[in-house]
């Protein structure tokens, strides 16, 4: 399938996936939104795919939504966004239930539905020029993307509010300490270690990773009880799988587990 604003690839079990509109700064634009959509099925729908990598073309990752296009829509604008935004949902939806970790690779400034992005992501290595803001109450917008989702469950609801509310601006070095990546590398090291850490990740044991992301997913929604009975269910289930008794038995036995993803 051919994109307009996004490239894809899959090689060693890896997607990658490139925000392709650098001369917006990758903005998100309802195309972009669109062929969001469309490139999570393709990954949801490929057994090859172990892990996926979003990243983005030139400096920055994602600027945030594509306000031009917005404006140009005049009355229209409300019809747009609600479109543009169910494809973005969409997308994002599938992506947060694959059986595939997603790892965002941060090259550059992450805005509005780029910090979202980033948000959404299992993992997120950044580059060290990378800078995050919320940016969507200074355009009298707010957010979208599933950052009011993702933001409040993994760095807390003050320091949500504080980004949502004021539009601060994180350098990378503070996005490491507030919890938003996991880590910080050299610019030109940033899609290296986010492909090497997803290769490491495509080669392990595909279910169990999918049974982690359903789980933390979802436990903001749980009692402890019922948390613990999900948890119960998906061991129990991934007992029985191949690559559960191939990895119980490489520990017995002292060697290296080869998972096969099944």
């Amino acid at each position: 399938m051919g994109f307009e604003t996004l490239l894809f690839d899959v090689a060693q079990g890896v997607a990658t996936v490139t925000l392709n509109r650098p001369e917006a700064g990758n903005a998100m634009s309802p195309a972009c939104a669109r062929e969001i959509n469309d490139v999570s099925i393709l990954i949801d729908d490929d057994p090859r795919i172990r892990a996926v990598v979003l990243t983005g073309t030139g400096r920055m990752f994602c600027a945030g939504g594509d306000l031009g296009a917005f404006a140009a829509a005049g009355a229209g604008a409300q019809s747009l966004m609600k479109k543009m935004t169910g494809d973005l949902h969409l997308g994002l939806s599938r992506l947060a239930r694959c059986k595939a970790p997603v790892l965002a690779a941060v090259n550059g400034t992450a805005a509005g539905a780029g910090f979202s992005l980033v948000m959404a992501c299992d993992l997120a290595v950044a580059a060290q020029s990378a800078v995050f803001t919320m940016a969507y109450t200074r355009a009298g917008l707010s957010p979208d993307g599933s950052s009011t989702f993702y933001m409040p469950r993994k760095i807390g609801d003050r320091r949500t509010r504080e980004l949502m509310l004021t539009n601060r601006l994180l350098n990378a070095n503070e996005a490491l300490e507030w919890g938003i990546v996991n880590q910080v590398v050299a610019d030109d090291q940033v899609l290296s270690t986010t492909l090497a850490l997803a290769g490491t990740l495509a080669d392990g044991p595909t279910l169990a990773y999918a049974a982690v992301k359903s789980l933390l997913n979802g436990s903001f929604d749980q009692t402890l009880e019922s948390q613990m009975e999900l948890e119960a269910r998906a061991i129990s289930s991934l007992a029985l799988t191949a690559d559960g008794q191939e990895g119980m038995h490489a520990f017995l036995e002292k060697r290296k587990p080869q998972f096969k993803g099944a």
